[in-house]
């Protein structure tokens, strides 16, 4: 495993090369840029608006401008940002702790709430309860991330109090409320909204997908031969059919992380969450190109790595799964 994994490692490299090239022209093709603000200002003149062109490198040629952004990313620099005037690796180092926080803990509460589920769902097949959970799932499905956050903001920060406070019930963003820096149970409460919004339509995929995996195992043949050893119904679920339906599960996961990162976006934005999805939304309105690249960039690190780790995980899994 070790040597495949190396593999896939030295493998990743021409890929995550392909992708930064990719990303630099398609950042750099959208409309309006960074110094549009100032175009469209009376009072700048043309020669200042060179001026400010040449000081960031941007009357420079595309192929060489995607040299020096990626000759300094090797090095470990992604630039300054050209909103703010700081450097981006530190912005981004700021906020990937809080975004990580929100996506991990809405991955676990996915995990935790969807594989019960979908695993009683498939020992009890269209009963009261699996076919409650159908319903549910299919509403989950069809709730858009951005308007069941909205909903939540409505129904437990406007029209819901806290009986002992008698303010809202929850918090309508942030991270912590002012004057209580630090405080976790404060940003616990804050996570409440963001991860159930993150991770309401997550709950009801995964679940219904690990039902269906889960029915299609318990016809296989190694199934029947457990039950016909005498093997318990909670062996014969847990131990036999749960560990082989997962298998899939776990490619699917790896799949959807992309759709994860842009789901808590929306998100960050609506919750006023200072992580990385909320960075990514300010410095794609300002066209803060070196913000909108080392965003992006990283993410699409995370997403390949977490793929390779899918890969390997089918081998502990799996046993028949082999790494040559």
């Amino acid at each position: 495993m070790t040597t495949y994994a190396v593999r896939r490692i030295l493998q990743a490299i021409p890929i995550t090369f392909i992708i930064s090239l990719m990303l630099f022209f398609l950042v750099r093709a959208a409309p309006g840029g960074p110094l549009t603000a100032a175009r469209r200002n009376p009072n700048v003149s043309q020669v200042q608006i060179a001026a400010l062109e040449h000081k960031l490198g941007l009357d420079l040629p595309l192929p060489v401008q995607y040299w020096k952004w990626l000759s300094g990313l090797l090095r470990g620099d992604f630039g300054d940002s050209i909103k703010f005037h700081r450097p981006v690796f530190v912005m981004i180092s700021e906020r990937i702790p809080n975004t990580l926080m929100l996506v991990g803990l809405a991955f676990a509460v996915t995990l935790v709430l969807a594989v019960p589920l979908g695993t009683f769902s498939a020992r009890k097949p269209y009963s009261v309860f699996d076919h409650t959970m159908t319903t549910l799932t299919f509403i989950g499905q069809s709730l858009p991330v951005y308007w069941l956050g909205l909903g939540l903001i409505v129904i437990f920060y406007i029209n819901i109090q806290n009986p002992f406070t008698g303010g809202p019930l929850f918090p309508s963003g942030g991270l912590n409320t002012v004057g209580k820096e630090g405080d976790f149970w404060d940003a616990a409460w804050h996570l409440v909204l963001p991860v159930t919004a993150l991770s309401a339509s997550w709950v009801a995929w995964y679940s219904r997908f690990l039902r269906s995996s889960m029915l299609d195992v318990l016809h296989e043949d190694y199934v029947r031969t457990a039950r016909a050893k005498g093997v318990a119904d909670n062996g014969v679920y847990y131990k036999h059919a749960l560990r082989n339906a997962f298998i899939p599960l776990i490619t699917m996961i790896a799949l959807d992380l992309p759709s994860l990162f842009a789901g808590s976006l929306f998100v960050e934005t609506i919750f006023s969450w200072p992580g990385m999805g909320r960075l990514f939304w300010d410095a794609a309105r300002g066209r803060d190109y070196p913000v909108l690249l080392g965003v992006v960039m990283i993410t699409a690190v995370m997403i390949i790595g977490c793929n390779i780790l899918a890969d390997l995980a089918y081998g502990l899994l799996d046993p028949k799964v082999k790494y040559d």
